[in-house]
Formats: C-alpha cells, sequence, structure tokens
C-alpha cells in the first residue's frame, strides 16, 4: 500500500497522524528522498526511513508532534556521523507533518495521483496558502484518467484531471491559512534536545520537490496455479500492479492482496494487445500450447522489456525452435527470460520460485530504470 493511502486511511480512521519524509540527502544515507514513515497516534508507525538512530529521532518527533495541537510542519537536520553515530556519513533533512480530518481530502487527492501513476509532488508555500500538487503523469495511451474533485483545507479547492495521451497531468491540495491563521512552516525552530544540544531546525523552504511515491511496473501474470499464487504472494509489498490472468473458472483464490487484479478471460493471448507500454510479461499456465501463443504474443511487442516463461532449458529450446517458425526476430527470441528467477537457485518448491522470481523482477524493473534514465540524458 502506498504510503498516501496508508495516510489517508489511517486519518480517516484515527483522525490524525503524523508524517516523516526523508526530503533531502546529501552524501550516503539510509534511504533515498522520499522515504516516508507514518505514525499513528498511539505511537505504532508504518514504513520506514532507514532504522537505526535516524528513525528513532524521527519517531520520537513525530510523537511528540502528535501530543501538540496544530504544530506546524517542521524542517530538522540531522548529521549522521557527529549527531547520531551513525557512519553513513550524510546529511538529511527530515520534514515532519502532522495531518487531521480537516486535511483528509488534500491526502486523499496525493493518494489518487500515486494510484494513477504520478510520481512527484510539487510544493509550494506562498503569502496565500501552501499547495500541493502531484507531477509527471506518463501518457495514458488513448486512455483518460478519472477526474478527482473536493475541498481542500480553509475550503481551497483542488482537482484532478488527466488527458489522453498528456505526459502531465497535475493533484493539487491548496491549504489556505485556518482560521486562526496557520501557516504550516511558521516558527519552524529546534525545540528538542538531543544530548542537552538543541537539534538543528531549517527554515522552511518555499517551494520544493520531492517522489511522490514509488511508480508500480505492471505486470501481466498469466497462470493461477501454485506458483503463480506463490507469486503474487511474494509480491505484495513490492512496486507492481499485477494484472493476474487464467482462463479457467475459480482458478483465483477469494481474497487477492491491494495491488493485484485477477480477470478471468477466455483468450489470455488477446490480453497483451492492451497491455501498457513497458509491462511485464510472466507466462506460466496449465498448458504449454496456451505458453507459446501468449510468449509470441508478448515477443511481437518490443514495448515490453521483459517476457519471462517458467520451464526448463528443454522447454525453451522447444519454444524457441516454434518462435523461428513463426519468424519471430532473434532479438526479440534473445530477450525471453526461461527459465525464470535468479540464476543459483535450483529449488523446485512454488514459494522458492516465487522468490527467486520477485528477485529478477526487481533487477529487471532497475535495468529498464537505468536504460530510461541513460536516454533521457543522451537526449537532453
Amino acid at each position: 500500500m502506498s504510503s498516501w493511502r496508508r495516510l489517508a486511511d489511517l486519518v480517516a480512521a484515527e483522525g490524525r497522524a503524523a508524517l516523516v519524509t526523508v526530503h533531502r540527502v546529501r552524501g550516503s544515507a539510509p534511504r533515498e528522498e522520499g522515504a516516508r514513515l507514518i505514525v499513528r497516534p498511539d505511537g505504532a508507525f508504518h514504513g520506514t526511513i532507514g532504522g537505526g538512530r535516524l528513525e528513532w529521532e524521527a519517531l520520537r518527533l513525530a510523537r511528540a508532534a502528535l501530543v501538540e495541537a496544530r504544530p506546524p510542519a517542521r524542517f530538522v537536520e540531522q548529521v549522521l556521523g557527529p549527531d547520531l553515530g551513525q557512519c553513513c556519513g550524510g546529511v538529511v533533512t527530515l520534514l515532519v507533518e502532522t495531518f487531521e480530518l480537516v486535511d483528509l481530502a488534500e491526502i486523499e487527492a496525493l493518494a489518487a495521483a500515486e494510484e494513477v501513476g504520478a510520481a512527484r509532488i510539487e510544493a509550494c508555500l506562498g503569502e496565500d496558502g501552501w499547495v500541493r500538487r502531484a507531477l509527471s503523469l506518463p501518457p495514458l495511451r488513448g486512455r483518460v484518467a478519472p477526474a478527482l474533485a473536493g475541498v481542500g483545507r480553509g475550503g481551497a479547492a483542488f482537482a484532478a484531471h488527466g488527458e489522453a495521451d498528456s505526459a502531465r497531468s497535475e493533484f493539487s491540495a491548496s491549504r489556505a491559512p485556518a482560521a486562526p491563521p496557520h501557516p504550516p512552516f511558521a516558527d519552524a525552530k529546534g525545540t528538542f534536545s538531543r544530548r542537552g544540544e538543541k537539534e538543528r531546525a531549517r527554515q522552511p523552504e518555499k517551494h520544493w520537490t520531492e517522489p511522490l511515491g514509488p511508480i508500480p511496473t505492471s505486470l501481466l501474470l498469466f497462470g493461477a496455479g501454485h506458483v503463480g499464487r506463490a507469486l503474487v504472494l511474494a509480491l505484495a509489498p513490492l512496486p507492481f500492479r499485477v494484472r493476474w490472468i487464467d482462463s479457467r473458472d475459480e482458478a483465483f483464490p477469494a481474497y487477492v492482496t491491494a495491488n493485484v487484479a485477477p480477470v478471468r478471460a477466455d483468450d489470455p493471448a488477446a490480453e497483451i494487445g492492451a497491455a501498457p507500454p513497458g509491462a511485464f510479461v510472466l507466462v506460466m499456465t496449465h498448458d504449454h500450447a496456451l505458453d507459446l501463443s501468449i510468449t509470441a504474443a508478448a515477443l511481437g511487442r518490443p514495448d515490453l522489456p521483459f517476457v519471462g516463461l517458467i520451464g526448463s532449458a528443454t522447454k525453451r529450446a522447444r519454444f524457441v525452435a516454434r518462435l523461428r517458425n513463426f519468424g519471430m526476430p532473434e532479438a526479440r527470441i534473445a530477450a525471453l527470460a526461461c527459465p525464470i528467477g535468479v540464476p543459483g537457485i535450483a529449488s523446485k518448491e512454488p514459494a522458492i520460485i516465487a522468490a527467486a522470481t520477485a528477485a529478477q523482477l526487481l533487477a529487471e524493473r532497475e535495468r529498464v530504470a537505468a536504460a530510461v534514465r541513460g536516454h533521457a540524458s543522451s537526449a537532453a
């Protein structure tokens, strides 16, 4: 579950919560910018900003903020070596905020933006209040994103809208000063002590951007057998949005994780045509002929960067021969991952195959992201 969705659910259920975000990083640090920790009113928490003393200090700050009545958000700088004795050696600036029911519409807007693929938050603090919006919605291949509208703090409106084949959409939430006026970053001064010294507190920034959350990779998973079931469980906490496809009635379990959409399809191979560019494909059905049909369709789309097929080296050799007979280009045949999973793991236990395959998917996700960054750098 995304940080903003979890925060929205928690505020709706309990009335308030604190959010700690890794706002800026200089040098080496346990987590990247945009990592988040959500703290409940009872002190329990979800997520992590890296563990150790840094997280312990962040929890203390968040729990203290939750005791106050509408405390201002504050930026807190931690020098990991001198301040906390952590050997990372970098400097981390944390953003500590509290949210209440009055903020729920704003949180819902950001959660909705993250769920449809927005990548970054832009925040602006001005005389008229604070505006937070999500940016960089990927192209939608002719689909229109659902419109969202609501009211943020102080009655200021926010909206969310998508446009077919648009490379950018905006989800914004304005927080005008409440009555009495309460600017979100007023008087951000250090008030907590650490070994007898005041913490470093940074003055409010007027404008910044930060990651909204990891954009999940679309995955088409064909087959709801033992390995398929184990795999969806392995992928539950990972950044993948799974479309789980099978042709058999009652193939799926009664309950699935939040990132999985089960689909019963009479013609599973036809699902490939509707897959978004950049989607990953894993094929593990109950029928080898069906496996071949789906695999050929997936390899026929060069914009699908990963096609995996469960099976042995013998199965791969037979499929390669058939694909050549179909006239499949050699470059696409070479792209077929079969057997699936990271090398060096020989077990055929479904849960172990799933773990090895999840690791492979994460590695492929990193590879694709690096290629995209390299292409962007060369084009700039």
